[in-house]
């Protein structure tokens, strides 16, 4: 069950864990695995290319006769092993697209995520009275002081998509080198593994809670 804190960094109440997340999902680690790999390889151009023998310029000529020299046969000095000769099995123009349907995409998220809670290491913050201008006392609110910010884990902060204050809370926080935050319209499944915890807004708590349950796939 996460703790709400406010704008002090003070613990105020606790929050009931949507249903969606507190569940096990122990038998899922291929399906977080497949999801992952789909985010990470899908984006790769894919235009390594090199030549193949054929396809380097010049060699046509036999460099020397077949018999006769001591030295070994050669027919092209575009042969693999020549220098500036073709490449053997060499990387070709190739799609990376991984695809993973909606349904095995939304579960791979949901048992990443349930992960952090049943962890401890998701947080609420109230944004009520929230008026830090300070990256130091930001870091405070965070990990007590500005020099354990430097040490201390990870975190991720998500607020709402076109949340009020979300503005100030990124700039607040853009100097914290173990600080990183986004929104939940583009919060994905390796921001929640690669992270050592996450700290939603209440705003940003209530929509994962309420996408998780109306089925949106992620």
């Amino acid at each position: 069950m996460p703790n709400v804190i406010d704008a002090t960094g003070k613990v105020v109440r606790d929050v009931q864990t949507p249903a969606a997340f507190a569940q096990e999902y122990n038998e899922k680690s291929h399906t977080i695995f497949r999801a992952v790999y789909r985010e990470l390889a899908s984006p790769r151009a894919g235009t390594a290319s090199t030549k193949k023998r054929d396809e380097v310029a010049g060699g046509g000529r036999k460099p020397w006769k077949q018999k006769g020299t001591g030295r070994a046969r050669q027919g092209s000095i575009r042969s693999p092993q020549w220098r500036h000769g073709g490449v053997v099995f060499g990387p070709q123009p190739r799609s990376y697209v991984s695809d993973l349907n909606k349904k095995e995409r939304k579960l791979a998220f949901i048992a990443a995520l349930s992960d952090r809670f049943k962890n401890d290491a998701v947080t609420v913050l109230d944004l009520t009275g929230f008026a830090l201008s300070k990256t130091a006392d930001f870091a405070k609110l965070l990990f007590g002081s500005a020099k354990a910010a430097k040490t201390g884990p990870s975190t991720l902060i998500v607020t709402g998509k076109d949340e009020s204050g979300a503005e100030a809370l990124a700039r607040v926080a853009r100097n914290l080198q173990k600080v990183a935050v986004t929104d939940t319209g583009a919060l994905d499944i390796k921001d929640v593994l690669r992270y050592e915890r996450i700290i939603f807004t209440a705003h940003a708590y209530e929509a994962i809670g309420a996408n998780a349950t109306a089925g949106k796939a992620k």
